[in-house]
Formats: C-alpha cells, sequence, structure tokens
C-alpha cells in the first residue's frame, strides 16, 4: 500500500499486513489500553511545575484514551482536575473558530482564497502594496509578511481599535515571499468573517461550527450567560474565563487569532470532523483545502490554509507522524496534532501560564507526539526520514535553549535598513537562514527597498549537496544569477560585481580553520576592497561556542583551506573573522557586520536556541562539528566516516583492530569522549568499500571535550601500532604545523604538544570580538 503525503513530492509504504491487522482490532472495540508512557511524560512535566494540570485525548479509530492529571487551579486554591475543565484555547482559536469560517465563507461564495483583502477591508492609512498585494491566502498561511503582534505600549481598546491598527501595518516583507507568524493576519481575517458574513466572528462560528459539531462548550469569553466558572481553568493573574492573550482582551475577548475556551472532548469533535470529511459541517474538498499545503510557491515554510504542517511550531508531530499530518499549538499551553494516513489525532489542553506565566510544555510538545506518533506508526521516523532527503537534512528544531537571534533576525528586526537603496549580491547557501527557517534569500528579495540582483554560492552549492566543484547557475524560485565561488574561481570577478553596490555574506560556519567558508568570506572581502564594494556580514554564532581554543597556528602560506593564522579551533563568529581579515589583511573594505543578538560566547548553537541544519552534506549533526577539528585533521589519511550514516563520530582503516584501539584510546582517559570498538565498511572517501576496523565515538561532556586532542591521540597510537601502513604526512594538509606532526612521529605526549603550539592568539583575537 502507497501513502502519498501532501507538499511532499515523494512516497511512504507501509506494509499492507499492518493497516488491516489495525483496522480488524478496531473493528472489535476493545477497552482502551493504558498508556503508561503518556501518563508518565505528563506526570513528570506536573511534578517539575511546568504545567499545574492537563487532560490529553488520543484516538485512533474507535480506539480512544482520554484522562485529567493535576490540579485545574493551583492558587488561591488547590482544585482537583476533571475532563470537563474547560481551558483557554489561545492560538488554537486560528484553527477552530477562524481559519474555518473563512474556508466555510469561501465554501459558500462569499470569500476567494487569493483575493486581495483590499476586496473586503478599507484599508485607509496603509500603503498602495498593502491594499494591493496581500490576499486571503497570504494571511491564512501567514505570509503576508506582517510583524508578529499589534504594540501595546499605548493603552488602546476595544474590537474597532484594534481592528483600525490592524488594517493600518504595512508588511515588513513582500506578500507571499516568507512565513512569519503573525497574529495580525487573524485578527483582520475575523474581521473579513464579519463583514462578509455580517456577523461576529463569535456568532458565525458557534452558529456554524461549534453547534452542528456538538461542540457544546466551546466558546468566545469563557463564562457563558448564566454560567459559573467552576469549570474554566484560571490562567495568570487570577484571570479566569476571561481571555489570556493581552491583545484579543484589549478587544474585548472576541479576535481572531485567540478568544475560544475549550474542552478537551470539544476539541476531538472537531478533530474528527477533519478526519471524517467535514462531518456535514464542511465538503469534503474544504477539509482537503483547509488541510493541505496552502503556502504560496517558493515560500519554503509550509502551512495549510490555518494548521501548520512544517515549521519551528509543528513539534506536536514529533518524528514519527509523517509530513502531511496537520496541527496547532496554543501560547497557553494546548496543542493538537490530527494525522490523515493513519486516522489518529491527539489533543492536549493545560493551563501552563497559571499560576505565574512560567510554565512551559515546549519540549513535551515534541515528547508527546513522538510517544503517540510511535505508538501509531512504529518505530520508523517518517518525519526524520523525508528530512534526511532535504538540502542541509532539513531544519532541525531546538527544544528549549536561550532566545539568540542572528545577524539575519537582527537585521530584518531593523526593517533591512542598512540596505536600502542598494543592490545587492548575496553571498549564501541552505544554511542561510532565520530563526523560523526562512531562507535569506526569500527575506532580501522581499525586503523593502532592497534590490537583491545576483546569487553567489560556496563549497557545496546553493542548497549545500554538492561535493564536488560546482557551476554557475540560475535560482529557480527567484530567477536570479548564482555565481559560484567554488568552481572556476574561489571569488567573486570584477564584472560580477559591478553593478552591486554592496555584497552580502550570510553562511553558517562551524568553527574550524579548514572549513572553507571562512576563505570564502576572506576571498569575497578582498574583491570586495578591489572593487570599492560594501561588505556586510550577517553574523552568526559559532555552533560549537566561542569559549575554547585548539591547536596550532596555522604554519607557511595560507590557501583555500588555510586561508589565515588561525588556530583549529579559532573560538571566532565570521564577523570577528572578518574583522580580523580586514585589519591583519590590510584589506580597505568598506565593512559593516549586523551583530548576533542574546548569544553569550560559551553557548552551542542549541544553547542559543538555534536550529541545525546540515552546513554540508558530511556535516549532519552538532556533535559532528564538535569533533570535527580533531577528527578532520585525519582524514587523508585514515577513514573518517565519510559515506557512513554519523560522519567524523566514527574513524577506521582495514589494517586497525577495533578493540586494541579502543583499549589504547581509553585508557588516555581523555575527558568529555567515550570509545566503542566497531567495524564500519565507508561507501565514499577513503578506504572506500573496505572494512575497517576503528572506533566510535560518543561525547560525553562537550564543555571539557578537547577534539584536537582527540585526532592527535589517535595519530600517536595508529602511528605507533601501525608504522608501516599509517601516514601521517598526509595530516600536514589540513594540520599547517610540522612540529606537532614531528611529535605525533615521535609520540610525544599531549603536553609535549601542547608546549609546540604558540599561546598569542588569545590576546590577538580580543580586539575584534563583538560579543
Amino acid at each position: 500500500m502507497t501513502l502519498s503525503f501532501p507538499g511532499e513530492g515523494r512516497r511512504f509504504r507501509r506494509p499492507f499486513g499492518f493497516l488491516a491487522l489495525f483496522a480488524a482490532a478496531c473493528a472489535s472495540t476493545p477497552a482502551p489500553a493504558p498508556r503508561p508512557d503518556v501518563d508518565a511524560a505528563i506526570e513528570q512535566a506536573i511534578a517539575e511545575k511546568k504545567i499545574p494540570g492537563a487532560v490529553i485525548w488520543i484516538e485512533k479509530g474507535a480506539d480512544v484514551y482520554t484522562r485529567a492529571y493535576g490540579s485545574r487551579a493551583l492558587v488561591p486554591a488547590v482544585e482537583p482536575n476533571d475532563a470537563g475543565t474547560i481551558y483557554d484555547a489561545a492560538s488554537i482559536t486560528k484553527v477552530v473558530a477562524t481559519a474555518p469560517s473563512i474556508w466555510l465563507l469561501i465554501e459558500r461564495g462569499k470569500l476567494e482564497l487569493d483575493a486581495p483583502i483590499s476586496r473586503y477591508l478599507d484599508a485607509a492609512g496603509a500603503s498602495r502594496e498593502w491594499r494591493d498585494e496581500i490576499t486571503v491566502r497570504h494571511l491564512l498561511t501567514h505570509t503576508s509578511g506582517l510583524r508578529p503582534s499589534l504594540p501595546l505600549s499605548d493603552s488602546w481598546s476595544g474590537y474597532d481599535e484594534g481592528v483600525r491598527r490592524a488594517l493600518a501595518e504595512d508588511p515588513r516583507n513582500r506578500p507571499g515571499a516568507i512565513f512569519r507568524y503573525s497574529d495580525i493576519n487573524y485578527v483582520l481575517l475575523g474581521e473579513i468573517v464579519r463583514r462578509a458574513s455580517g456577523e461576529p466572528l463569535d456568532v458565525f462560528a458557534r452558529r456554524n461550527i461549534f453547534e452542528p459539531l456538538g461542540m457544546r462548550d466551546t466558546r468566545f469569553r469563557g463564562v457563558a450567560a448564566g454560567d459559573d466558572d467552576a469549570r474554566l481553568a484560571p490562567t495568570e493573574n487570577g484571570l479566569r474565563g476571561i481571555v489570556h492573550d493581552p491583545t484579543a482582551r484589549r478587544m474585548g475577548g472576541v479576535a481572531g487569532h485567540a478568544g475560544v475556551f475549550t474542552t478537551a472532548a470539544d476539541l476531538a469533535k472537531f478533530a474528527r470532523a477533519m478526519l471524517r470529511g467535514g462531518a456535514g459541517v464542511f465538503k469534503p474538498e474544504t477539509v482537503k483545502a483547509m488541510t493541505s499545503v496552502q503556502t504560496p510557491r517558493g515560500v519554503a515554510i509550509r502551512r495549510a490554509g490555518g494548521f501548520d504542517i512544517d515549521s519551528s511550531y509543528s513539534r506536536p508531530r514529533g518524528e514519527h507522524f509523517p509530513i502531511g499530518s496537520f496541527g496547532h499549538t496554543g501560547w497557553t499551553g494546548g496543542f493538537l496534532w490530527i494525522d490523515p494516513y493513519s486516522d489518529a489525532f491527539y489533543v492536549f489542553l493545560s493551563n501552563r501560564v497559571h499560576p505565574d506565566g512560567k510554565g512551559n510544555v515546549v519540549a513535551l510538545q515534541k515528547t508527546l507526539g513522538n510517544i503517540i506518533g510511535e505508538s501509531v506508526w512504529g518505530q520508523t521516523p517518517l518525519h526524520a526520514a523525508a528530512l534526511a532527503k532535504r538540502p542541509g537534512g532539513g531544519v532541525r528544531w531546538v527544544i528549549g535553549g536561550g532566545d539568540a537571534q542572528n545577524g539575519i533576525d537582527v537585521l530584518a528586526a531593523s526593517g533591512y535598513e542598512p540596505l536600502r537603496g542598494l543592490r545587492v549580491g548575496l553571498i549564501t547557501n541552505h544554511t542561510g537562514i532565520d530563526r523560523t527557517g526562512n531562507p535569506t534569500i526569500d527575506l532580501l528579495r522581499s525586503a523593502p527597498g532592497v534590490d537583491l540582483v545576483a546569487l553567489f554560492s560556496p563549497e557545496h552549492g546553493i542548497r549545500g549537496v554538492a561535493d564536488e566543484k560546482v557551476s554557475d547557475d540560475r535560482d529557480e524560485v527567484t530567477g536570479l544569477p548564482i555565481y559560484s565561488l567554488y568552481g572556476e574561481r574561489r571569488k567573486p570577478s570584477t564584472e560580477q560585481l559591478a553593478s552591486l553596490d554592496a555584497l552580502v555574506f550570510d553562511v553558517q560556519d562551524i568553527g574550524a580553520r579548514f572549513y572553507t567558508y571562512i576563505s570564502t568570506l576572506g576571498l569575497a572581502m578582498e574583491a570586495a576592497a578591489e572593487s570599492k564594494k560594501k561588505f556586510y556580514v550577517l553574523d552568526r554564532v559559532n555552533p560549537i561556542g566561542g569559549a575554547i581554543i585548539e591547536g596550532p597556528l596555522r604554519e607557511g602560506s595560507g590557501d583555500f583551506v588555510a586561508f589565515h593564522e588561525i588556530p583549529i579551533r579559532h573560538a571566532m563568529t565570521v564577523g570577528e573573522l572578518a574583522r580580523m581579515f580586514r585589519e591583519e589583511r590590510k584589506l580597505e573594505v568598506d565593512l559593516t557586520v549586523i551583530p548576533v543578538k542574546g548569544w553569550r560566547r560559551e553557548q552551542w548553537q542549541d544553547e542559543a536556541g538555534l536550529p541545525w541544519i546540515n552546513t554540508s552534506p558530511n556535516m549532519r549533526s552538532l556533535n559532528a562539528a564538535t569533533l570535527y577539528p580533531g577528527i578532520g585533521i585525519l582524514e587523508r589519511a585514515l577513514s573518517v566516516g565519510r559515506g557512513t550514516a554519523t560522519p567524523f563520530e566514527v574513524l577506521g582503516a582495514p589494517y586497525i583492530e577495533e578493540n586494541v584501539l579502543a583499549r589504547e584510546l581509553t585508557a588516555l582517559a581523555l575527558p568529555g569522549i567515550a570509545f566503542e570498538p566497531i567495524r564500519f565498511t565507508p561507501d565514499a572517501s577513503v578506504h572506500k568499500g573496505e572494512s575497517c576496523g576503528g572506533v566510535r565515538m560518543t561525547i560525553t561532556d562537550r564543555r571539557a571535550l578537547r577534539a584536537v586532542d582527540v585526532g592527535i591521540s589517535v595519530a600517536t597510537i595508529v602511528n605507533r601500532l601501525y608504522p608501516t601502513q599509517f601516514d601521517p604526512e598526509k595530516m600536514m594538509f589540513l594540520l599547517r604545523h610540522r612540529a606537532t606532526l614531528d611529535a605525533i612521529r615521535a609520540g610525544k605526549s599531549l603536553d609535549e604538544i601542547h608546549a609546540l603550539w604558540s599561546a598569542d592568539f588569545d590576546a590577538r583575537r580580543a580586539k575584534y570580538l563583538l560579543y
């Protein structure tokens, strides 16, 4: 049996027998099986004070598991929870009230998906572009270019005033180019419902969605006329039955982006309708449109007509539900995920903001998604399998961490002010993304006042998938020329720069001297200096931190894998390196670094809260990047795992006896790492197709780990054990320090080797540091 996943462009196969057996089991309607794994995850979150309580509803076919946990309220008195608790749904409002109302009006011929919203709304006070270009689709998919929310710095109030302010907003990017989650989109959609239907959103949704689906406890404004608030879960600052979202609260409790109160049982009725072709409320074709990809062509992030499909907000999908399933989250602690391929869904509601706003369900979203998804689909991570086929392995979002912003995020927040009025060439690849996964290419091509006229790609090409020289090309989405800087030339030519005012560099480095993106940076700066062009670096965090320096300084003349006299692990960002290159190489270039915001030098990329994307075909994880400065120096002398699933996390050779090497390395008691004997056969690079003995390396403490010491220790041991087969001279290509290589040959200790390295780099780099 073959299942097609909308928007994915590929197929996944599941054994027919699995589905048939499950269908037969469901037909007998057994008693719901206990879910101790789900219970344990939620109870742990309660114990850690992430949530006061919760209600879960899991359904697959005829099987249902539902349970209440913890407390409905903690203050002023503890109240036990039950399955009938009514929660503030926050942004789940968008997908159970506002978007469905819009789709019903489209179904009834009152609205058109791709009509400009100026047909339905008077955008007085906004620009001409705003009125003419933003469509209903753009609002539904968060691709309007509007900023995330209305300012609350002054004391405005009232529904009409909120709508007036939303109508006065201009997009920060051209509509249809990027994804930016925005409550303003849904404030406007709520008003479109009112004008197109003649009824306020709460009335229209109640009469046309909630009542027909039997959602008796779902409504805007938590306390209904004549009711008390005994079943309502409080949120923050004593709010009970009053919407938590401050904008919706100012607008009187009814707004398109927030305001609905509901129960898990009612949301289950809505999810069931999405799986049953609309349950008579929506036409099946409307449900299909509402739940499949609707983002405009060329937008990297995939959203349905209201629901999330594949974005930084997709944590409740976990790794097992396929892309093409859909759901949404809510600020107050609720989320749901619906999978039409397995006829399954789950609903989770909590009041994580009670009592003090400090609760958190981010990790729990992914945990429950993984647990429930695995129970439905088995252990095959369908989402992970799909990601592996994308450029850079797809974007992998971080659970927790800080709130750092790379240079592109800071630039966007400024309204692109430094680049306004300039004709720009962008040096980038697939790693040039913002916090939400929008490519820098899309951000700049849609930025007001910025004229993006050419693209330049480093090693591995614009999509990061090539492992050979790359030719010039043309971008299929934008139509812009792509000039390769890893083909016939390594730096932009005078002719390529002639029509530009500035070059902008946005590529994610990984913190090792021989990773060639920083060489491209330096050579491009030289070209800009020669052609008298401005040069902007959109800085990015150093993914392996900016506090630990390792290895010897480069000796001798520079080249593409050793551009500047720096150590192997330099502990600098690309913006800081640009400042160093300008001064120490005496480049007369007009350099501007757009700095990172909110990053501390000791933080790894995940600790900064920034997503990971494979920076090159073999740099597939932050663990690999952490090991790379040391294991990379061995890659011409040994297999370092290129051609395996975990490059730079395994190493070996056909002549190595794996148990011996593992024992010798373990005896050194190197900090932060463990060694396991393995055999593997790489299908690429050194020792391709040969069975190799070696070790798998597991990082146990990355702050204590010194990867260059690991690489040197491996070389010293292998040279001693296999002197006629191991050729340490091959290490010089990346090591670039003769005294260190001689010491490896002589079997010197790490302390003796460290004494050979210059200690003045830390002082030398200090004046270039920005953080």
